[in-house]
Formats: C-alpha cells, sequence, structure tokens
C-alpha cells in the first residue's frame, strides 16, 4: 500500500477507505433505535483528520497487515476516539457548539443521546475488533486478538484517555509543573495515539520485545507533539481554520503547553519531539517511512 505514493495521495486513500469501513461497521441508520444510529454516524462520518487510522495503517505497512485486519483496528480506534470527542463536548465537560465544523452532537441532536453515541461507540469499537480474527488468517490470530483488545481497553480507560480526562478537569485554575502536564496528556492524547500504532503493527505479526519498545518511544514522542502542536494551536488559529471552537483552553484557564513554556518554547519542544520520534524509528529502515511522514504532518499541521 505504501510504494512510491506521494504522503498526501496515500493520506486519500486511507482516508476514504476508513470513511466506508466506518460506515459498514456502524449499524445502519435506520435500523432501531434509528436516531441513536442516526446520531451515532453524524458523530463518526464525513470529517476529521483521521489521525490514528492513519498512524495504524502505516503501521500496518511496516509488518505487512492485511486490509481487511487494518480497516478493522482503525475503525475500532477511531471510534473510541469519536466517543471521547463526543462526551468531551458534552456541557458537564468542555461545554462546546462546534467540532470537526459542524454542530457537536448534543447541539445537533441532545444531552441524553449525546451520553448514548458516547456509551454505543465506545461497545461497537469492541464488538469490531473481536471480529478481527476472521480478517488473520494465521495460527497466532487468536492470541494477537485478544492482545489488542487488551491494548485498546487499557488506552481508553482510567490509566490511559478516560483517566488523563480527568486530571485535565481537576487541572482547570491550578498551575501545573511540565512533568505534570506530560502525564496528563501522556494519558489523554498519547494513550490513544500509542494504541493505534500497535494495533496496526499486531494486525500484522507478533511484536518482539524491541520492536514495541521502539513504537512506544515514537507514539510517547507524537502523541506529546500532537498535544503541543494543538496547544499552539488553539493559541494562533482561528475557530473556522481549526473546526472547532479557538481559544478554549485560555479562557477555562486550563494549564497548556503554551501557558507554560510560551509559544516559541512551545514549538522548539515540538520540533524536538519530532526529531525524537524519528530517532525511535531508525531499527526499521526505510520500512517506516509513513510513520516518519506521519510525524512530520503531526507537529507541521495548520489545523
Amino acid at each position: 500500500m505504501t510504494g512510491t505514493q506521494d504522503i498526501g495521495d496515500w493520506m486519500k486513500g486511507v482516508q476514504s477507505r476508513m470513511e466506508q469501513a466506518l460506515a459498514a461497521y456502524l449499524p445502519p441508520e435506520i435500523e432501531v433505535p434509528a436516531r441513536l444510529h442516526q446520531a451515532m454516524r453524524y458523530a463518526a462520518l464525513d470529517g476529521g483528520k483521521r489521525i490514528r487510522p492513519l498512524l495504524a495503517f502505516a503501521a500496518g505497512d511496516l509488518f505487512h497487515a492485511n486490509a481487511e485486519a487494518l480497516a478493522r483496528v482503525a475503525a475500532a480506534v477511531e471510534m473510541i476516539h469519536v466517543y471521547s470527542l463526543v462526551h468531551d463536548d458534552m456541557p458537564c465537560m468542555d461545554d462546546d457548539e462546534l467540532r470537526r465544523g459542524k454542530p457537536t452532537v448534543h447541539v445537533k441532536f441532545d444531552e441524553a443521546t449525546a451520553l448514548l453515541v458516547g456509551d454505543a461507540l465506545q461497545a461497537q469499537a469492541f464488538l469490531v475488533l473481536s471480529e478481527l480474527g476472521e480478517a488473520m488468517s494465521d495460527g497466532d490470530a487468536a492470541r494477537r486478538s485478544l492482545a489488542m483488545i487488551r491494548v485498546l481497553a487499557h488506552a481508553a480507560g482510567s490509566c490511559g484517555m478516560c483517566g488523563g480526562q480527568a486530571i485535565d478537569l481537576e487541572s482547570v485554575g491550578i498551575t501545573l509543573s511540565l512533568a505534570e502536564l506530560e502525564q496528563m496528556h501522556r494519558l489523554k492524547t498519547g494513550a490513544l495515539l500509542r494504541a493505534s500504532v500497535l494495533l496496526g503493527a499486531l494486525a500484522g505479526k507478533a511484536l518482539t520485545a524491541a520492536e514495541t519498545a521502539a513504537l512506544d518511544a515514537y507514539a510517547g514522542a507524537i502523541g506529546l507533539a500532537f498535544q503541543v502542536v494543538d496547544d499552539v494551536l488553539d493559541a494562533t488559529a482561528d475557530s473556522a481554520t481549526l473546526g472547532k471552537t479557538a481559544g478554549k483552553d485560555a479562557a477555562a484557564n486550563k494549564p497548556t503547553y503554551v501557558s507554560i513554556l510560551g509559544l516559541e518554547e512551545s514549538r522548539v519542544l515540538a520540533e524536538k519531539l519530532r526529531n525524537d520520534a524519528h530517532a525511535a524509528l531508525a531499527p526499521f529502515g526505510d520500512g517506516a517511512r509513513r510513520l516518519r511522514e506521519l510525524a512530520d504532518l503531526i507537529v507541521q499541521r495548520k489545523a
């Protein structure tokens, strides 16, 4: 799938495949309860950069995973991500009205429906992942499928994404150290990005300890870089560019890399993390080309 294809064309191909996979793996909108299914599809389809699926496909390319296995892995991790966005946008959390350039789910539908959308998307993610063995015909498929479910569950739970969000909510108006901010974002943002990389790789083969360590180092660097750049963009871009409300972090008095380090030092940190990500991939040689390109994209993006 990689070959000599330009990164932009490769990304469009993955994003198109992802749209098809999500449309296929989500319940039809006419199936009862129709309104809930309509809201699930509204939240998940037709929007977003699909960074997590791109990472899964890039890691899968490195370990020669088949396309069907990657589609399932990427759809599962994206469903978890979308569920987190739906809940984050609710009035009890960040209280936002704009996501991916359109009204948030609780605005388009209602708060109760938005809560159920998040719950249902989380369950659907594990349903999709549980059927992965059908797309991996080798003798190790069952063991790897179980390992992948464990990776995603850990990334989504209290020691991963949910835990990071809890720390974020508790930190409003509080001055955090750089180490405390890093810990929060390794959980809130980094855990699911790490899962994307590991799940894509595991769709291809069982990983050695050395391969897992290298991918962990890469994912750790891009996970922090992603949040640093998010903080920079929140402070410098407008809502139309971001597709969500700009300046929310400052308005809510949340600790960010920009508030602690300043704008220029945050940009310097993002570049250092990009270099760290490249260095972590050295053992994989040219096969990790897409992962390197995605590290560049994450740091150099403008929205």
